[in-house]
């Protein structure tokens, strides 16, 4: 992982989930907050999400899902990560995730959720303050 630069965020859409809308605009705040992503595009596996992540010296991967399939698709990219020596890379997400899932999620390695209703000012600060946090 690089330490200069501006911040590198995969965003992704795994699964079988079609609708990007959130996360284009997510995208779009990241990037216009000088950040650099890399929109994988829909249907993607958490296979294919982890490869990009780690070609693209990415500092983190932001997860949209809307499917229901939050716990299953989560605990995938964090076990990807982790084989491939690459817990470095921070997982956020964000979609239609009940709270009651937040818990389990953040134990299993998730670094936040952001539900319907987060803005992306809220987004673009949590990842600027946690994801390559400034030396003090």
């Amino acid at each position: 992982m690089g330490v200069t630069g501006p911040i590198r965020v995969v965003v992704a859409k795994p699964g079988l989930d079609g609708h990007d809308r959130g996360a284009k605009v997510i995208a779009r705040a990241l990037r216009d907050a000088g950040m650099e992503v890399i929109y994988t595009g829909l249907h993607q596996t958490p296979e294919q999400i982890v490869d990009t992540a780690i070609q693209e010296d990415a500092d983190a991967i932001g997860l949209s899902i809307l499917s229901g399939a939050h716990m299953t698709l989560f605990a995938k990219v964090l076990e990807l990560l982790r084989e491939r020596d690459a817990e470095d890379i921070k997982v956020f997400g964000g979609g239609i995730i009940p709270e009651a899932d937040i818990p389990p999620l953040k134990e299993q390695g998730v670094a936040e959720i952001f539900t319907p209703g987060a803005t992306t000012t809220a987004i673009v600060d949590w990842v600027r303050k946690n994801v390559r946090p400034v030396a003090a």
